[in-house]
């Protein structure tokens, strides 16, 4: 794991590298989110992916509270080691916190953008704060 960790460049990102989650059987693009060191051993470890929070400034793992966990497929550094992508089984069929498949389900249409996600659960009722 450390000969892995030492291929990325965290301080580039101020301690962070970017972290693209894509469906492992589909190839869909899930997300976008960040990992520190700390989050990549703990994926590693686990079998299931942990990213850092930059919001909320903690590791996070994806899908605690909603059940939508992420399992760990495949692991892949780019050239420059800044950014990771992530091959992932999403369990529950939705990434985004807005309850959608994919966080990327706006798309633009000339100056509008239109709302083509497939919605999986209502995040009202799953992030109950």
């Amino acid at each position: 794991m450390d000969a892995i960790l030492n291929e990325l460049d965290f301080e580039k990102g101020g301690g962070l590298v970017t972290a693209i989650a894509q469906d492992d059987a589909t190839g869909e693009i899930l997300m976008v989110a960040y990992m520190n060191a700390d989050s990549f051993r703990k994926t590693l470890e686990t079998g299931e992916v942990h990213y850092w929070s930059r919001s909320r400034k903690q590791l996070w793992h994806k899908g605690q509270e909603s059940g939508n966990v992420q399992r760990l497929k495949g692991l892949f550094l780019d050239c420059d080691g800044d950014a990771v992508l992530v091959r992932v089984e999403q369990v529950g069929g939705a990434a985004c916190h807005t309850g959608k498949r994919s966080c990327f389900f706006r798309r633009a249409d000339g100056d509008v953008l239109v709302d083509e996600g497939e919605q999986v659960f209502d995040p009202a009722q799953v992030y109950k704060r």
